[in-house]
């Protein structure tokens, strides 16, 4: 129901923008996120937006950096990533509420999943 997409490698200060396509499912009514994880560590918040996409969040290290949309019409969010780090090196996760729950930091609070996308930055 939801497949991530736009990972690749890039310099450090580069950009990538990742795009999540969700289907199956009404897209609009509730949240949805990006997390991340490397190897061996836990999946991480990185942003979330309301299901009007009237309310943003982020991790303190891509504030400033990364910006979280969504396009109704399209069924599709985007993480727009600029500035680009060797940390943020990761497998970066979509993720889409199935009730509102007024929470959007934790894993638990997603009832979907996308496969994830490789993102490599170089240094």
């Amino acid at each position: 129901q939801l497949q991530a997409s736009g990972g690749g490698l890039v310099q450090a200060g580069g950009s990538l923008r990742l795009s999540c396509a969700a289907s199956g499912r009404t897209f609009s009514s509730y949240g949805m996120g990006w997390f991340r994880q490397t190897p061996g560590g836990e999946r991480d918040f990185v942003a979330a937006i309301s299901w009007r996409g009237s309310s943003t969040f982020y991790a303190d290290s891509v504030k400033g950096r990364f910006t979280i949309s969504r396009d109704v019409a399209k069924n599709t969010m985007y993480l727009q990533m600029n500035s680009l780090k060797p940390e943020d090196t990761a497998v970066y996760y979509c993720a889409l509420q199935g009730q509102y729950r007024g929470r959007h930091f934790y894993t638990g609070d997603y009832d979907y999943w996308g496969q994830g996308t490789q993102v490599t930055v170089s240094s």
